[in-house]
């Protein structure tokens, strides 16, 4: 089956899903720079992965994944750094690292699949 549409990528949906636990569980975060940057890092991975699918070249949507797993590193940096800060729980915060971890993995296997 062709995908038609960036919608019905695995990696596109489970990157949305992440960005709304992230926006969950910062909302009432104080630090605005924090939240402000976690935020806008986490809305970059699908918004990549929607931009790199609607471009002319295998290869432009391949440069854009990589942007995408970049976005999640900064996600899980963030989140160690949230640990350290006690933003929020630990257990929540390991729980969207192993969330990122999935996402960049995916985005891997869609990568590999375009080769």
């Amino acid at each position: 089956m062709k995908i038609v549409k960036f919608e019905d990528l695995i990696a596109w949906q489970k990157s949305q899903d992440l960005a709304v636990e992230i926006y969950q569980e910062f909302d009432n975060l104080e630090d605005y720079g924090f939240k402000d940057q976690i935020r806008r890092a986490v809305v970059s991975i699908s918004n990549n992965i929607a931009e790199g699918f609607d471009r002319k070249s295998t290869a432009d949507f391949s440069r854009f994944l990589y942007y995408s797993i970049s976005s999640a590193s900064e996600i899980k940096s963030m989140l160690y750094l949230s640990i350290r800060l006690k933003y929020i729980p630990d257990e929540k915060a390991w729980s969207l690292i192993n969330d990122a971890n999935e996402v960049s993995k995916i985005i891997r296997g869609l990568i590999r699949s375009l080769n």
